[in-house]
């Protein structure tokens, strides 16, 4: 685990005596209403590396949601992540992960390439090219890898979740996941997956 600073220690004393603990992790500017938000920048409940262990016991964490955060780990990276993530989750906790899904951007690149609602905002007007595109949507923003869904459910899987599940965005069996995407307008691959 990273070396926590005092005000975090306090923050997280704080956070385990909760009866239910709902993590977002990597929220940026999104932070979540009841949940613990978690970035790497400065604003959020909880600033750390979560490339590191988190500083959550084994069996204790009730959901962990994030959004445009996987892409940001390398491959390594996120099967290492994952595997905490299941070993904080409590047995019945739902993990659920969006991203952008590298199999809707290479059919774009194939096809309608400009129709994405990010290439509309003003400071992608010099995008001119479907290689352009491609090579920003894959290296900008510090993205380390771009998973398709076969590439994430694997992943998971090794972690130790068995059953993962698509979703539907703002959709989910499990009431406190619905409704919790709100950065992109573009499709999203979104995973579900509960601890057993």
């Amino acid at each position: 685990m990273a070396c926590l600073s005092p005000k975090n220690l306090i923050k997280i004393m704080r956070v385990k005596r909760r009866d239910s603990i709902k993590l977002n992790i990597g929220c940026g500017k999104v932070k979540l209403p009841g949940w613990v938000n978690i970035d790497i920048e400065p604003g959020a409940d909880l600033v750390l590396d979560v490339r590191h262990k988190l500083p959550f016991d084994d069996n204790s964490v009730d959901y962990i949601f994030n959004e445009h955060f996987f892409e940001h780990l390398s491959f390594e990276e996120g099967l290492k992540t994952l595997r905490d993530f299941h070993r904080c989750l409590k047995v019945g906790g739902v993990l659920r992960i969006a991203i952008p899904n590298l199999d809707d951007l290479i059919q774009k690149y194939n096809t309608d390439w400009k129709k994405q609602d990010w290439l509309y905002q003003p400071e992608y007007e010099f995008i001119e090219t479907r290689g352009m595109m491609i090579n920003i949507a894959l290296r900008w923003w510090g993205h380390k890898y771009s998973y398709n869904e076969e590439d994430l459910r694997k992943h998971m899987v090794k972690a130790g979740f068995r059953e993962v599940i698509k979703c539907e965005k703002a959709r989910s069996e499990h009431a406190e996941l619905c409704g919790l995407e709100t950065t992109r307008l573009d499709p999203e691959l979104i995973l579900e997956a509960v601890k057993y």
